[in-house]
């Protein structure tokens, strides 16, 4: 979220193989988006497992809070495991 602020879109590819071995891997993957305004989650996500606990360590990590808390963003994740957060200020 840090580069987010100040430079383009970050994409983080995340390892599929990482998922199918916890047993979380769906063969369609997951697709979700999560929205922070105002140091909150400004979206439903409860229909997605995956987001609820991404959001829950972001709210729970100072730094990442600090951030959300002065900047507006968006996080999701795509059905090829990408993670992209952009800043939609």
């Amino acid at each position: 979220m840090k580069k987010s602020v100040s430079e383009d879109d970050q994409v983080l590819d995340l390892n599929r193989i990482d998922f199918e071995r916890a047993g979380t891997g769906r063969k369609a993957g997951y697709k979700f988006k999560i929205h922070f305004a105002g140091g909150k989650v400004g979206n439903v996500i409860s229909g997605s497992t995956l987001a609820m606990h991404l959001a829950q360590v972001i709210l729970e990590d100072d730094a990442a809070q600090q951030i959300i808390n002065e900047h507006n963003f968006e996080g999701s994740l795509n059905t090829k495991f990408q993670l992209t957060i952009n800043n939609v200020e």
